[in-house]
Parts: structure tokens; C-alpha cells; sequence
């Protein structure tokens, strides 16, 4: 029988997800509304001065005066606000810095303000309320919910708090949920993952657990030593109230297998996407693996078709102008002070009405080493096709080209598995039904493949663990870290045993 309490927060969600199913219908509006505000509010900053947003009216004028950068562009900026300054992207000083890492910064200090985090916080609370009320739960409160994070201990820049996101949330988490959060602070605070997991199984092995969230691949390697710490057959038989896993960060599908397996049985998943500029969508119907953008928060997007990025006169759409299953680089303006900014992510519109997406891949994370044009959602299709047709069990895996083959001959796409049990005894099978399914998806590849500029994409095993070896090797071991799916070079491939 649910609490008093778990029965008062379902009438709220039901409240939430009425607000939501509105919101989706008005997006256009929202959205038009939105970068009125945003202009406005800056208008007296330095950033505003310098960019006429006095006299911006509509999105064609913010196109014409405020043109799309990344961090680089960006940093100029960004740097004055770490540095102390006041009233340089968005009034005022901002309340965090996210703190993360990028491919040719370094170090990126991403501005997070009062109204900015606010929303990220609304959002994630929306998705977890939405996904209770569509589903008719009550108890989902009642136990403890695990979420596996980054440190939130903070570090200060001229007086402003520092930290990764997920850090950072952990000093914003509503009231009504802080007491059934796990785990708990000194343990969360552990920089080592390995050590900090280990703890974390400790706290957590005895709980009702009812929701547990983090990154796919952090959750299997939770979920093995859990079952390694206690002996238990399956996750469900340790916490047999468990309702949700909410995920994100990299595509659920290549995990599920395991997952399950390890879990005992399917259960229900819940797909968000945060990111350290903002929070960007969430699932918010079971039956669609699209994702609810978030249109009325604290972030007005456009989208400019990767077909055309980098161009001078890439095309820069508002919603009212995007089509399906086109592959857009996400630009965002925010609460924060981020203006006209290339998050580096990709995104396909899977719904018009609502406006619904996927995320298909990085900016920087693909494959074109010869003319291929290769990105992330091809790749994680393919696998999930040969997961399906020949019942496979991988932990991780990683695309790279092979540009000169040690064994002579032409190129090819190296794909490096990490198989959960034995390596199956037809890779040669295996890769052709990856290289079909490559070349259904991307014209650039089968011509390549066609015309015997490449060959068939084979498969390299790597030993158990190898992933997390190498991401322990470089830093980057647990928190939201995720192993680049694909990369341009072979950086990562020829460093993995």
C-alpha cells in the first residue's frame, strides 16, 4: 500500500503531466516567446551590447546579429565570467560553473545561473512525475532510488561554486526526495570510482530500492558487483520492488541484453537527455523511444542541418522549420548566457506534434576518414541488428578506421567488442550482417564498399574489462563519462587490448 506522502506526490505528478501534454502543444509559441525574454533580459549585458539585441526582434534579426560559435568562439567570454566579472552573458554573476571536458578546450567552465538550473531540475523532476502518473504508479516514492553521479564536492572560481553537472544537482535536489536519495554524501564525495562503487554497494545491498538511474554502462558495472557482493542470483531478487531505471548519456539499446540478464527480467527504462548546458528532453510516453523537447523551459534551440555545418551560410531553423529524420547540430541559447551555441550534439526529429527527437551522434564524433560520413546512430543501429539476429552479449564496443591494415590490403572499419561471455565463433557472420546493415543506412559507405575502396567492417574481441581499463587509464572511469562510440582516428583503438 503506497505512504500518505507517495499518494499526495502522485496527485502532483498528475498535475505535472496534464502541464506537460499543454506545453507540447504550444511549443512554436513557447519558443518565440522565449527568445523575446532571453534578448531582453541581456539586453543591458555585455554581450547584449555588443550584439544589438536592443534592437532584435524576431529570429531572423537574432540570426543576423548573433552568429552560432562553440566554446572556442565562445571563450572570450566565458573566461571574463570565471574570472569574477559581472553582467557579461546574462546579468549578474552566474550561480555554478559546469565543469567538464572537450575534445579541443581542455577544461570548459560552462556558466549555470539561478533560472538555468532552476529548470534543469524542473525537468528531471517532470520526467520521473510524467513517467508516474502515464503509468498509473504510486509507490515509486515509497523506496530508495540510487543515482549514480559525479563527486559533489565543489570547488570555487573567484566565489563561484565548480563542479561537473551531476555534481552540482546534488545541491539542488527538491526536499520531498533528499531522504530517499542514496547514496549518501561521504560516499558520493569519493573521487576513485572503483572505491566509490564499492561503497555504494555497501550502502545500497540492503535497501527497497524502486528507481535506480546513471549511465548504461555505470549501471551494468553496478549491477555486477552487487550481485558479486551478495551472492544473489539477480538484481530483482535484491530488490524486488524495483520499478525504473532511468538512463542517459549513450544509447540504452547495445545494454539492454545485459541488463535484463542481469536484472533477472525487462523493466521499465526511462531515456532523459541532460546535458551540462541544459536539460533537453526526456521520454515521456513508454511506447516511444523519442524524446520530449523541452520547449518551454530555459533554452531556445535551433538546429542547423549537419549536411551544411561549418558553412557560411549554414541554414539556422526554428522548430516551426525542422523536418523528420534529418540530422541537425543542436544550437542553444539559454538562461545562462549561452547564445547561439553549438552544444556538439546531433539530434533526428522523430515527431512534429509533439516535437519529439534522438540524439544521433557528436559533431566531432564520427567517421569520415575516407569520405564515409559515419555517425554514431548508424553505428548503434547496426549493433542493435546484430545483437538481435545473432542473440549477442556485449559490454562495450567502439568503431575506428582501420587506414592501414597490418596485414596489408584495403581499409576498413575496425569494430572493437567487448563481448560479456565467449567470443562467438562467426565474427566473419557477424560482420557481415554489420557491413548490410552500414550500407542500408550510409549512401558514402556502400559506394565505398561497392567500389572496393573499403572492405567489409571486421570485428576485433578485446579482453573482459578492457573498456574500463582504458577509460581508468585516461581518467575518465565512472561519473557520466561514456566510451566514444566512434572516433575519426585511432586514438582509442590502438590503446585497447
Amino acid at each position: 500500500m503506497s505512504s500518505l506522502r507517495s499518494l499526495l506526490i502522485s496527485k502532483y505528478a498528475d498535475h505535472i503531466s496534464k502541464n506537460l501534454d499543454k506545453a507540447a502543444s504550444c511549443a512554436i509559441r513557447d519558443q518565440n516567446k522565449l527568445l523575446q525574454q532571453l534578448v531582453r533580459t541581456a539586453k543591458n549585458t555585455r554581450f547584449g551590447k555588443a550584439h544589438n539585441f536592443s534592437k532584435i526582434t524576431d529570429h531572423q534579426e537574432f540570426i543576423q546579429q548573433v552568429p552560432t560559435r562553440d566554446y572556442e568562439q565562445l571563450r572570450t567570454y566565458i573566461d571574463d565570467c570565471v574570472s569574477g566579472q559581472s553582467d557579461v552573458l546574462w546579468p549578474g554573476r552566474p550561480k555554478y560553473f559546469a565543469k567538464t571536458s572537450g575534445t579541443t578546450s581542455g577544461i570548459k567552465y560552462l556558466p549555470i545561473s539561478s533560472q538555468s538550473i532552476k529548470d534543469h531540475i524542473a525537468t528531471a523532476r517532470n520526467a520521473i512525475l510524467n513517467y508516474a502518473s502515464k503509468n498509473s504508479i504510486t509507490d515509486l516514492f515509497d523506496g530508495k532510488m540510487v543515482f549514480l553521479s559525479g563527486s559533489p564536492r565543489l570547488t570555487e572560481q573567484h566565489g563561484i561554486p565548480t563542479g561537473r553537472l551531476s555534481g552540482i544537482v546534488h545541491h539542488e535536489i527538491p526536499f520531498w526526495i533528499r531522504g530517499n536519495r542514496l547514496p549518501t554524501m561521504p560516499t558520493n564525495v569519493i573521487e576513485d570510482w572503483e572505491e566509490k562503487l564499492a561503497r555504494i554497494v555497501e550502502e545500497t545491498c540492503a535497501e527497497n530500492l524502486t528507481l535506480i538511474s546513471g549511465i548504461p554502462p555505470w549501471l551494468q558495472m553496478y549491477f555486477e558487483k552487487l550481485l558479486d557482493f551478495t551472492g544473489a542470483s539477480s538484481i530483482i531478487e535484491l530488490f524486488p520492488k524495483l520499478q525504473l531505471l532511468v538512463h542517459g548519456g549513450v544509447n540504452y539499446a547495445p545494454y539492454r541484453k545485459a541488463l535484463d540478464r542481469l536484472i533477472g527480467k525487462p523493466i521499465a527504462t526511462l531515456e532523459t537527455y541532460p546535458a551540462s548546458e541544459g536539460f533537453i528532453a526526456f521520454q515521456n510516453d513508454q511506447n516511444d523511444e523519442g524524446l520530449l523537447l523541452n520547449t518551454n523551459g530555459s533554452i531556445f534551440y535551433e538546429f542547423v542541418p549537419l549536411s551544411e555545418l561549418g558553412s557560411d551560410d549554414a541554414s539556422r531553423l526554428g522548430l516551426a522549420e525542422v523536418s523528420l529524420g534529418v540530422d541537425y547540430a543542436v544550437v542553444m541559447s539559454t538562461t545562462a548566457g549561452l547564445w547561439a551555441y553549438l552544444i556538439g550534439d546531433t539530434v533526428r526529429f522523430t515527431s512534429l506534434d509533439p516535437y519529439k527527437v534522438k540524439v544521433s551522434g557528436r559533431t566531432k564524433h564520427f567517421i569520415s576518414a575516407f569520405g564515409e560520413h559515419v555517425i554514431s546512430a548508424e553505428v548503434e543501429r547496426a549493433m542493435g541488428i546484430a545483437i538481435a539476429r545473432h542473440g549477442l552479449n556485449i559490454i562495450e564496443f567502439s568503431v575506428a578506421p582501420q587506414i592501414s591494415p597490418p596485414g596489408g590490403g584495403a581499409p576498413y572499419h575496425e569494430w572493437i567488442v567487448e563481448f560479456a561471455g565467449k567470443t562467438p565463433a562467426n565474427l566473419d557472420v557477424i560482420c557481415k550482417t554489420i557491413d548490410a546493415a552500414m550500407t542500408d543506412q550510409n549512401i558514402y559507405y556502400k559506394d565505398l564498399i561497392t567500389n572496393k575502396v573499403l572492405r567489409t567492417a571486421q570485428i576485433r574481441p578485446v579482453s573482459k574489462g578492457a573498456f574500463r581499463r582504458y577509460m581508468s587509464a585516461i581518467g575518465k572511469l565512472g561519473g557520466q563519462n561514456k566510451v566514444p562510440r566512434l572516433m575519426n582516428t585511432r586514438g582509442l583503438a590502438d590503446c585497447i587490448d
